[in-house]
């Protein structure tokens, strides 16, 4: 199963979620729920502290704006990456979100997720 071969709506169907899901719990800054659509391997590469501290000293990733705009999808090899417009409830300016997304062990898992 790659989920390439899916459509831009059934990607979009899976994909804004568990967007949503991620920027409801940075806001909230729990720590578990936001990476409980992690792959194993990203989980791997997480340093727990670093991640923490963002949580609790990052204006931007506790003031996330629930509203967000699609800008697209990029397809390769296993994984797409959706892209999203997104911005702050406290800081002026727009960033963009990256969430790419394959299968593991046959279900759709998060292999990146950031906002630059």
């Amino acid at each position: 199963m790659n989920i390439i071969d899916k459509t831009d709506e059934e990607i979009l169907a899976i994909a804004n979620p568990m967007w949503d899901d991620l920027v409801k719990y940075s806001n909230k800054g729990q720590y578990g729920k936001f990476i409980r659509n992690f792959s194993y391997h990203l989980l791997l590469g997480l340093n727990e502290v670093e991640v923490g501290k963002q949580f609790a000293n990052s204006e931007l990733t506790r003031n996330l704006s629930e509203e967000r705009d699609y800008l697209g999808i990029i397809r390769r090899g296993e994984h797409v990456t959706v892209l999203y417009r997104q911005r702050s409830t406290k800081k002026e300016g727009e960033w963009l979100g990256r969430l790419v997304l394959g299968y593991e062990k046959g279900e759709v898992k998060i292999f990146g997720a950031s906002i630059f």
